[in-house]
């Protein structure tokens, strides 16, 4: 699983922080790495010149092997906060999406086998 960090030019500290936002995504979506190719995270700041009460914005896009890319987002007053907080939706978005398609894979199908219907004896 690939992680790309990107930031606006607005954020301080970026090299710091994508190397924590790596390693962060690395460990939480750990489990999700076989079916994860990249997760793209933006950080930026909204109104990077003035102060706000949420404007600070992560989001964060994880690209799934033969499937839609998910995308999550969320604002907050920190960059820190932003951050897991679309971490964790990713995260549950992650675990819906593809507790969906295995139960969809694990299913058996409607279509009996016909085979020995069909079958002279």
């Amino acid at each position: 699983m690939q992680v790309q960090v990107n930031t606006n030019h607005s954020i301080e500290g970026r090299e710091a922080l994508e190397r924590w936002a790596q390693a962060e995504v690395s460990q939480t979506l750990q489990r999700f790495s076989q079916e994860i190719t990249r997760v793209g995270v933006h950080l930026s700041d909204e109104n990077s010149g003035k102060a706000g009460a949420s404007d600070k914005r992560c989001l964060m896009e994880a690209r799934l092997a033969n499937h839609s890319p998910i995308a999550v987002t969320h604002h907050a007053p920190g960059i820190d906060e932003a951050f897991r907080g679309a971490e964790g939706k990713l995260k549950r978005a992650l675990d819906s999406t593809l507790d969906r398609l295995k139960q969809h894979r694990d299913r058996d199908s409607i279509r009996k086998d016909t085979s020995a219907l069909t079958q002279p004896e």
